[in-house]
């Protein structure tokens, strides 16, 4: 027990001294990043930072097997220098028995990553996304689902267009019984902003460059002026709008800006509108797998890394096991488009790599140890 302690409390300081190098690293490119990127926008660097600080846990996220894979190679190597897994070997240690406590740790970090990490990960994307295009072009496409139909927002230079549709196609591109409130484009100092025109009509199709509404009823909301006796009634009318049918597709967002918790209502959500959902399925049956994936990540550094360092070939051995790894994240990756697409099972798409992953690990660590 003292011994699985041990390994325990070295991994963890290994992966969280890797995971913070990452961290100050991913920072700084990011930075860099965002500051080309914002170059033509009146920025502050205190927003740039605050955009940097919002991406970094998405980037970290999406490398965390790698950061994985790091720690544990730092782990073995290390031992094997001290000759700390020579030791415990002759004392009648196992390869494998000596694996259960940097296993059990790289589960609960990924079952924590799940858990913790995963819904902050959701709020930080969203909120960058939202900063992100506010500073670019004054606001951000987006839509939602809710039990009171589904919600649209459009956003430019001209101001923000709000809208709410009681039913939908599946596109997302002819909408009934819509409501739109039209808003004013905020200064630069934050006045302004509020409320001009609100429409009713009982369809709204997406056609180039605009809005075609039908049965439509126009109210003014600006100040000092009657809405009702200005309301106009009409029988086609024409809203500007710059989205298209990819844009809304898009603007459900990623299945990551969702958080875990969260994802079963969404899917339920998107198919009682009649939307498909199998990206977003996909996507949390991968996030649920997440753990199994990082032990298999932990058996395939330490499969070429447990021996002492007499033997020599180190150099090679790293490589190998970085050049796995990222075999590995590939085909997982690739599970998830042929999954995304209908190919293959949502279930299989999201459970085989990791499952076969940790099966060639153990296979390759039985054939180094035992030959």
């Amino acid at each position: 027990m003292i011994l699985h302690l041990y390994f325990a409390r070295r991994f963890l300081r290994v992966f969280f001294g890797i995971f913070a190098v990452f961290f100050l690293l991913t920072g700084m490119i990011d930075l860099v990043e965002q500051m080309r990127k914002l170059a033509n926008v009146d920025v502050s660097l205190g927003r740039v930072l605050e955009l940097v600080l919002l991406n970094i846990p998405k980037g970290l996220y999406d490398i965390l097997p790698l950061i994985m894979i790091l720690a544990t190679l730092t782990l073995f190597l290390t031992l094997g220098r001290t000759s700390e897994l020579v030791v415990v070997r002759a004392a009648g240690r196992s390869a494998l028995h000596t694996l259960v406590s940097p296993l059990i740790v790289a589960f609960l970090i990924g079952v924590l990553t799940v858990a913790v990490l995963n819904p902050i990960v959701a709020s930080t994307s969203t909120r960058y996304t939202d900063l992100y295009e506010q500073y670019r072009s004054g606001g951000a496409d987006t839509l939602s689902l809710s039990a009171e139909g589904l919600w649209l927002r459009q956003g430019g230079t001209d101001g923000q267009t709000v809208i709410r549709a009681a039913r939908a196609n599946p596109q997302a591109t002819e909408l009934y019984d819509v409501t739109m409130l039209t808003y004013a484009p905020q200064s630069p100092d934050g006045a302004g902003g509020g409320p001009v025109r609100r429409i009713e009509a009982a369809k709204a199709q997406l056609i180039r460059g605009a809005w075609a509404l039908e049965k439509v009823k126009v109210w003014p909301l600006e100040n000092g002026v009657n809405s009702e006796a200005g309301a106009q009634q009409m029988s086609t009318y024409e809203l500007p709008s710059a989205l298209t049918e990819e844009r809304i597709r898009d603007s459900f967002g990623e299945p990551s800006a969702i958080a875990i918790w969260d994802l079963p209502a969404y899917i339920a959500q998107l198919e009682q509108a009649g939307f498909s959902a199998r990206r977003h399925s996909v996507w949390f049956q991968m996030e649920l797998a997440r753990p199994l994936f990082l032990v298999a990540m932990v058996l395939i550094a330490s499969a070429f890394t447990m021996r002492p360092a007499r033997f020599g070939k180190t150099g090679e051995a790293v490589t190998a096991t970085i050049l796995l790894g990222f075999t590995l994240y590939y085909i997982r990756n690739f599970a998830q488009v042929l999954g995304e697409n209908g190919q293959i099972p949502v279930l299989l798409a999201a459970w085989a790599p990791p499952v076969a992953s940790v099966l060639l690990a153990i296979g390759i660590l039985l054939q180094m140890e035992d030959g």
